[in-house]
């Protein structure tokens, strides 16, 4: 178990982490050219920080496994239908027409 010390020491940390993300992903949208790399990188991003959100911030790390699960779940199934829409957008955009 952690002390008290340590525990806003790790806080602390992933805070910063998690600016230097969002600072990184601002600058990616800003700079990069638009490209397969450059969604997975920020589908990356995106699973890393609802990891540690959830994790941390949450407090969902020793939370019921079920609720846990489904959190953890959203932020890797999220980026990954990002980069499958990236992928095949003509598909995806006549699946969900009204026409």
């Amino acid at each position: 178990m952690m002390t008290k010390q340590a525990e806003i020491k790790l806080i602390d940390t992933l805070w910063i982490v998690l600016i230097c993300l969002t600072l990184f992903s601002a600058w990616m949208a800003e700079r990069a050219e638009p490209g397969f790399i450059s969604i997975v990188i920020m589908a990356a991003v995106l699973a890393i920080k609802g990891r540690i959100i959830v994790d941390h911030f949450m407090e969902l790390k020793h939370a019921n496994k079920f609720i846990r699960t489904l959190m953890r779940a959203y932020f890797y199934v999220i980026p990954a239908l990002i980069i499958i829409v990236y992928l095949y957008p003509d598909q995806i955009a006549r699946w969900t027409s009204l026409s």
